[in-house]
């Protein structure tokens, strides 16, 4: 497995894993949709089961509770290590791979059923990854990704952040895959393809508690952040509790909405 070192000369990967183990409590706020996509994959025990860009493992303790044997990468060293802690004890035993999207580090057709959950979506070369969804997939097998919709919150919410960023826009945009016509042109030459609609609800008490739990786990917020002079980092911070405001409830706490599309996809022979 690469060494810090190496791995910190991918400014993506740097980016992602700025939030370590801290990125599981963001995913806590999104765990009834990562549940939703392991629920559909719905492996059987026994069956190799990979997960793509993983975080701090979530959707691959998901995956495990159906008893299927999983493989989970991802390309940050830190969520990695935070994932291999997190997920001691699971019974099976996940195995953490470091690896890339865009080139799957295993054999042709050697999952069962293959998974990313809010992952795979932000690999800037779709079609590459795309492609190695399909190899290393079986025949037959399953393929069930969860993916951000354009328009909506989290849209919305990395156009906040993308505000505050010295960073270039990518392209494609990542929302692309929650875009059906898009994900039938990448995927549906090698998959049979099936989509459903979700919302994600969470629930924090105010403003200022759903920052704190972006700006101390969530890679690219903590990135901007840490890279703001005290002025503009104080309006970065007004900004995010501006967006946020939009979801108090009349009790006066947050209700965020988030919507997603879930891609079911069984491979062609």
């Amino acid at each position: 497995m690469p060494g810090l070192t190496e791995h910190e000369e991918n400014p993506a990967a740097a980016m992602w894993g700025k939030g370590g183990r801290g990125y599981d409590i963001v995913s806590f706020a999104i765990s009834d949709a990562l549940a939703h996509g392991a629920q559909r994959l719905a492996p059987k025990p026994g069956e190799n089961v990979l997960d793509i860009a993983t975080g701090t493992g979530w959707t691959a303790r998901n995956c495990a509770r159906f008893g299927a044997k999983v493989t989970a990468l991802d390309f940050s060293f830190e969520l990695l290590e935070a994932a291999r802690e997190l997920s001691a004890g699971m019974e099976p035993s996940i195995d953490f791979v470091e690896g890339n999207a865009e080139a799957l580090p295993f054999a042709d057709a050697c999952f069962d059923r293959v998974i990313s959950t809010f992952g795979a979506m932000f690999a800037p070369d779709q079609q590459a990854t795309a492609d190695q969804v399909a190899r290393v997939t079986k025949p037959g097998g399953r393929f069930v990704m969860v993916n951000w919709v354009p328009g909506g919150s989290v849209a919305e919410f990395f156009g906040v952040i993308g505000k505050y960023s010295d960073a270039p826009p990518p392209g494609p945009s990542p929302m692309d895959w929650g875009v059906t016509e898009k994900v039938e042109a990448l995927l549906g030459g090698a998959f049979d393809l099936t989509f459903e609609t979700g919302v994600s609800n969470a629930y924090h008490d105010h403003e200022e508690a759903i920052r704190t739990w972006y700006m101390q786990g969530f890679g690219p917020v903590r990135a901007v952040a840490e890279n703001l002079a005290p002025d503009r980092l104080a309006a970065f911070e007004r900004d995010l509790d501006a967006f946020h405001a939009h979801y108090r409830t009349a009790s006066g706490m947050l209700h965020v909405k988030r919507d997603y599309l879930v891609v079911i996809g069984y491979r062609k022979g």
